[in-house]
């Protein structure tokens, strides 16, 4: 019997699907031109259907006025059209692929050769191209990676290249003995298209690889087909189907490129089936189960499909099928504001209702579409809590205790706990916001769904902190914001982790506090010293971003130097003077002043700046002789004989 058998990844990307979706809200909400830099991807239908919503491509920021709307597809552009595009005034809707972003903020954050692996031809990498700080090296082979004269190298990938070019590339370097850093960037999804893509092309008799004739992906899985089933044909739509090979084939296997839309590939398949039952007769069996199924009227609750008839202002007559029609009055439709059952449904348009009655009093079956659509949403609100996956819901009014919020048709409840990862008091400032939550508990039976927004915002904070300490190395400095002081040191915000600045790794000179240099929400550039994903401890240290004092002295400090320094320290034997933080010298109690000078502290205290003359520096044992008396000026023949018998009298009273 003849299989039509669908690669498990095929059809649109996380990527792609985010563009279309971002376009079609941007048309459906504006009022002017809307333009796209480019086909917002590679595919002629998709092409087609936003150009029908009022969608034009454009090849440069000259064809459009201020004011104007652009969006920049999936494969994104180089910082230089941002830049323009903000000089002309141009509004921007920025659908660049989120793995694609990332790409280009690497290649911007490195001083190092970029290495590019990929099309240079592609649009994709033309963007990266455009956030290199200097000019990138585009290669896709091992003899390209060969030739390279650079050393040092950053390397990053397009998004949808094969990983057998990428290790290919990493050979040729390792050959050349080159120094390079290899950041993968191929997109999980691409690599997930073709490992899948892969595995049917070895199980199938003939492979339909389905996407535009542009496509980069899609010309990609049909070399990867080919290699493993000569019978592969490269299908735009079902016009191009080899129908005459596949009559021949009993396992024919589908696989699709990243931009090719769910509704071409059901059209391919649809296709293909109906060239399977035109060369096999239906079966006595098949043929009794469609007369059952038009004697049987269908019972309460079941969900049928049928053919509209005919549409009045009240209502709409469905063909079912059977003995009686469908009766689907305009109370059970869910319809928008001024919309009527004509704009909504047409004849011989194929539409899906529920069952209320068998017999609406007048012989008809009595339809709804509220009610299917009510049961479709309880159907996903249970797979959700089912699948631990996301669903979005707008709050629509405060109750005691939360608030009511409605996904789609169904109403659920949000309790004021599970608002937000912050105490709310008050829950009318959420009303009217679209929020995405977690289904934490269904019953059905009783038409009740409590929703939380807590463990979505908890769980994306899981994710930031997991990617964080993914990418986090030692000695990597990093932008944080000081959140809070301890006695012992700082808090700082790294992006999500707090890491600790202990008191000692904030200066090079003594500190009684932090807040002594740091202030509350300061931000500061710290450097990762040590990490302990266990206990989830990171130690950061700020003077490791200024030189060691010592290692510097010869720089800034000379023999016979006049300095100004803060008095530190006071000892029996002299005074500590702070040239710089970390850096302290020893006034002698014999050079302090020109007379002799019993108790320091009558000469200097905490606190007080002096001038001082460095006398010596001694490298090895980091110690700096400091004079305060060589910055004064002697004193006079008359100063010096009054000094003298001062001090015989001090002598003689402590005797």
């Amino acid at each position: 019997m003849r299989k039509i058998i669908r690669a498990e990844y095929a059809g649109f990307c996380f990527g792609v699907r985010q563009a279309i979706e971002k376009a079609e809200e941007a048309a459906r909400n504006s009022i002017g031109d809307i333009f796209s830099m480019g086909s917002l991807i590679h595919n002629e239908r998709v092409t087609q259907d936003l150009e029908a919503k009022g969608i034009k491509i454009i090849n440069n920021l000259n064809e459009v006025s201020e004011g104007d709307k652009v969006i920049i597809r999936s494969h994104g552009e180089g910082k230089n059209f941002y830049d323009e595009a903000d000089i002309k005034k141009i509004q921007l809707v920025d659908a660049t692929c989120p793995f694609v972003a990332k790409i280009h903020n690497l290649v911007h954050d490195t001083d190092k050769q970029v290495v590019i692996v990929g099309d240079k031809e592609h649009p994709e990498v033309m963007g990266i191209f455009g956030w290199c700080r200097k000019p990138a090296l585009v290669i896709s082979s091992y003899d390209e990676a060969a030739a390279i004269k650079e050393d040092d190298l950053f390397v990053v990938t397009q998004t949808t290249i094969r990983e057998e070019v990428l290790f290919d590339v990493i050979k040729a370097l390792e050959d050349k003995n080159k120094v390079f850093h290899v950041n993968n960037t191929i997109c999980s999804a691409t690599t997930k298209r073709q490992k899948s893509c892969e595995k049917l092309a070895k199980e199938s008799d003939i492979m339909i690889v389905i996407g535009g004739r542009k496509s980069s992906n899609t010309k990609k899985l049909c070399e990867i087909s080919k290699k493993f089933c000569k019978n592969t044909f490269f299908v735009e739509n079902i016009k191009d189907l080899p129908l005459k090979e596949l009559q021949k084939c009993n396992r024919i296997g589908v696989a699709a490129g990243a931009s090719t839309p769910e509704c071409t590939i059901k059209e391919v398949i649809a296709r293909m089936s109906d060239v399977t039952l035109e060369n096999n007769e239906l079966n006595m069996n098949d043929l009794m189960d469609e007369i059952e199924k038009s004697l049987r009227l269908p019972r309460g609750g079941e969900i049928v499909t049928g053919k509209v008839h005919q549409v009045t202002d009240k209502e709409v007559i469905v063909n079912l099928g059977c003995k009686k029609d469908g009766i689907l009055p305009i109370s059970e439709v869910s319809l928008e504001e001024g919309q009527t059952l004509s704009d909504a449904f047409k004849v011989d348009d194929e539409i899906q209702a529920k069952v209320i009655k068998t017999d609406d009093g007048d012989g008809g079956i009595l339809l709804s579409k509220k009610k299917l659509e009510i049961s479709a949403n309880w159907d996903e609100i249970v797979k959700a809590l089912e699948d631990k996956t996301i669903l979005e819901v707008k709050v629509t009014r405060p109750v005691n205790g939360g608030v009511i919020a409605e996904y789609k048709e169904v109403s659920g409840f949000i309790p004021l706990s599970q608002l937000s990862d912050h105490y709310v008091e008050n829950a009318e400032e959420f009303v009217g916001q679209t929020m995405e939550v977690r289904v934490s508990r269904v019953d059905q039976r009783r038409n009740r769904a409590v929703f939380s927004h807590k463990l979505f915002l908890n769980e994306e904070k899981d994710k930031l902190v997991a990617e964080i300490w993914e990418n986090l190395n030692v000695d990597d400095v990093v932008e944080g914001t000081v959140m809070r002081f301890t006695d012992y040191g700082a808090f700082v915000d790294i992006g999500g982790i707090d890491g600790l600045l202990h008191i000692s790794e904030i200066s090079w000179g003594r500190l009684k506090h932090p807040q002594e240099v740091l202030s509350i929400g300061e931000k500061i550039n710290v450097k990762v010293l040590s990490m302990n994903a266990e206990k989830g401890k990171i130690s950061l240290g700020l003077k490791q971003n200024q030189p060691e004092p010592w290692s510097v002295i010869d720089e800034n400090y000379q023999i016979g130097q006049v300095i100004e320094g803060k008095v530190v320290q006071i000892k029996e034997y002299g005074a500590f003077v702070e040239l710089e933080p970390g850096l302290d010298g020893l006034v002698h109690i014999s050079e302090v002043a020109h007379k002799r000078v019993g108790n320091i502290n009558d000469e200097l205290e905490i606190g007080q700046t002096v001038t001082a003359k460095i006398l010596e520096i001694d490298k090895d044992r980091k110690r700096i002789s400091l004079s305060i008396r060589e910055t004064i000026d002697p004193p006079t023949e008359e100063e010096a004989a009054a000094q003298e018998v001062e001090e015989a009298a001090e002598i003689a009273e402590e005797a």
